[in-house]
């Protein structure tokens, strides 16, 4: 006999279809949920991204970021002080740089980089992974769920993800990015866990490596996230120059 049971677990529902030991999961439901606890849906934060070679020389540079909704986004270097003032804006799949006294932003990719390093420009500038991605299948391991995600658009930065949640927190751990080829790009992992108040409860550090780049290892340091609304204007080309107003 059929019978449907709805089970709430922290915030998500799990839809259990019982029919004997069969079990249905709705996959992007849950991702929407992974994304909810990593950042709200506008917010401003500071980070600190550290490029580290193999022969451990080490290059920092500091960004103020704003989002707001599903798709845009701007990030401001404020240092080192041959980068400040430098921003790049995202409006859903377009990107523009703006660069001090240069007249007209310039458009770039996800796949560059305006940092160098292995974090490209659709890391440092990341929409929610359901804004871009569906769950096409994952299982259930002892203590964690692997997701495996296909792009929606052949304009994302990487086409398949396999990303590693930890199934208490609903955090991700570990996430494996794919060429369309099927090429490992990189690998992004999540640490340390902390409370930047208001109920936000995700990871300061994402560390990332590439196959591509043996040796070579980025690091990305979260502070200051918290929620904090923002004018359309906030997110246009000609605003990029006034951007440091708002810290």
């Amino acid at each position: 006999m059929l019978s449907t049971l709805f089970r709430a677990t922290g915030s998500f529902i799990i839809l259990l279809l019982l029919t004997g030991t069969s079990l249905a999961m709705d996959g992007n439901e849950l991702l929407r949920q992974v994304d909810a606890r990593m950042q709200p849906q506008s917010y401003e934060m500071y980070r600190k991204l550290i490029n580290i070679e193999p022969d451990g020389k080490k290059k920092e540079f500091v960004l103020y970021t704003v989002k707001t909704g599903q798709d845009k986004m701007v990030a401001l270097l404020i240092s080192p002080a041959s980068e400040k003032g430098r921003a790049t804006l995202r409006l859903g799949d377009n990107m523009w740089l703006y660069i001090p006294n240069i007249g007209k932003p310039l458009r770039i990719t996800s796949l560059q980089s305006v940092i160098g390093g292995i974090f490209n420009n659709s890391d440092i500038l990341r929409l929610d992974y359901h804004v871009e991605y569906n769950v096409e299948a994952f299982t259930e391991q002892e203590t964690t769920y692997q997701l495996d995600l296909k792009a929606k658009s052949p304009s994302v930065a990487y086409d398949r993800l396999k990303m590693e949640v930890d199934k208490k927190t609903l955090l991700p751990t570990n996430i494996d990015c794919y060429a369309v080829s099927g090429m490992l790009i990189k690998g992004l992992h999540y640490s340390k866990t902390q409370d930047f108040g208001d109920g936000l409860v995700r990871p300061s550090v994402l560390e990332t490596d590439s196959p591509l780049h043996k040796g070579y290892r980025s690091l990305m340091l979260f502070a200051k996230l918290k929620k904090k609304e923002f004018a359309d204007e906030v997110f246009s080309l000609n605003y990029l120059p006034k951007i440091n107003e708002l810290r």
